[in-house]
């Protein structure tokens, strides 16, 4: 949506006719692609640029994409007290989550690295139980997420611990997501882009320098802009349209589905065919989304 066409106000009720128009799930789906695509794009320059020069260069195209997109410095000085110190919360818990997911890919294998991340929003959709039906849809997503990613809790201690680091960043980042999603007094993107901005402050004394390896080379710069836009700008302003609609237990079970996506990104991309047994987690995991029961009416 243009900016220079609409005031604020407007700007929001675009978006809510948006999220109107088209349904939560539909936005969730779409950023499960994207979730995938960027550490395809990062795979790439882990070879030319070091993880935590990676880690800046997502983040930091995607400040400027929102920079120049929503301006959002405007909606931080306008917040009262308390929401700037959310904004100052969820900067951090992004910029210390887009770090230690990258520090664990590099040292454990990716598979591992969801796995252990995928115990978060698990736990998380737990909390929100209510019914029978919503522990056997958790059951299932559990047990199709351990069948795909063969979790095998293996390899360099520090891997482990980045690893555990992100998953509960991650959690934390579900939980203040959906704080920021929730507020209606100001477009949540334009929050999101000041997180972002944030986010950028907290990683650049240890990622710049890292970085600038990249800064002469046209072709990694603009793979660290790929990176960027398909793992924090795209899904992240998802996920914002999501969360602004779906109970936060509902979003973190349907973060389940990321493994099956994984997998589908890895046969397009990388040509990895799945085994039966990955294919009973897809399912499995599909099972759970589809048996969970929201709000005491089916979904």
């Amino acid at each position: 949506m243009s900016e220079a066409l609409n005031s604020d106000g407007e700007k929001i009720v675009g978006w809510r006719v948006g999220a109107i128009r088209f349904p939560p799930h539909l936005y969730f789906l779409v950023s499960a692609i994207f979730h995938y695509l960027g550490p395809a794009f990062a795979v790439l320059l882990f070879a030319h640029v070091s993880v935590l020069g990676v880690a800046w260069l997502r983040i930091a195209s995607a400040a400027v994409v929102f920079t120049v997109w929503r301006r959002p410095w405007r909606t931080f000085v306008t917040l009262p007290a308390g929401q700037k110190r959310l904004l100052l919360a969820f900067g951090t818990v992004l910029g210390a989550m887009n770090v230690s997911f990258y520090l664990a890919i590099s040292m454990l294998p990716l598979g591992t690295v969801g796995a252990i991340e995928f115990i978060g929003p698990i736990a998380l959709a737990a909390v929100g139980l209510h019914s029978r039906r919503n522990i056997a849809a958790v059951i299932l997503a559990a047990t199709g997420g351990w069948l795909l990613t063969q979790v095998q809790v293996s390899g360099q201690p520090l891997g482990l611990l980045f690893a555990f680091a992100n998953c509960a960043l991650f959690v934390l980042y579900v939980i203040l997501g959906h704080r920021v999603a929730q507020n209606a007094e100001t477009s949540s993107i334009d929050r999101l882009g000041a997180a972002m901005l944030i986010a950028l402050v907290v990683v650049s004394p240890i990622g710049f320098m890292d970085a600038t390896a990249a800064f002469a080379q046209p072709d990694l710069l603009l793979a660290g802009i790929g990176v960027g836009i398909c793992s924090s700008v795209i899904p992240y302003v998802l996920d914002q349209l999501a969360m602004s609609r779906l109970p936060r237990a509902t979003f973190a079970l349907l973060l389940s589905l990321l493994p099956a996506f994984a997998t589908l990104i890895g046969v397009l991309v990388l040509s990895q065919l799945p085994t039966v047994a990955e294919l009973a987690g897809i399912g499995m995991i599909i099972g759970g989304v589809a048996v969970h029961q929201e709000g005491g009416v089916s979904r």
